[in-house]
């Protein structure tokens, strides 16, 4: 495989963990970096955005050979690692327990309120 196959080939299974991890459905790199940029840190996002970057170079016969192949596979490998470790399901139970907490704070804030004004009014 010549290194534009593998870089594409990088691009390509960044964008298959984006999908299985965050989420994230995007064709492009471009489109996923636009959709992924609160959702990854700076570092993995700084590489996502070289390899969009990179992503319309490659389909050029001439102009892919300008492209530092060295680093678009490190910030591929990056990219990979991190969305490697992250685990799916966490983030999922992450997101209902942050839901439930924010409900449950809420109830109990009108709860009190509710008290506050019954003891104001006299009826408590």
């Amino acid at each position: 495989m010549t290194e534009q196959e593998t870089i594409q080939a990088d691009i390509a299974q960044s964008l298959a963990l984006l999908r299985a991890k965050l989420g994230i459905r995007a064709k492009t790199a471009h489109q996923a970096l636009e959709k992924a940029r609160r959702l990854l840190p700076g570092s993995t996002y700084a590489a996502l955005k070289s390899l969009a970057d990179a992503e319309p170079f490659l389909g050029h016969p001439r102009l892919w050979r300008t492209l530092d192949g060295d680093a678009l596979k490190r910030a591929a490998r990056d990219v990979q690692a991190h969305l490697d470790a992250i685990d799916a399901a966490d983030r999922r139970k992450g997101w209902w327990l942050g839901m439930l907490g924010g409900l449950s704070f809420n109830l109990i804030a009108m709860f009190v309120l509710l008290l506050i004004v019954l003891v104001w009014r006299g009826f408590l």
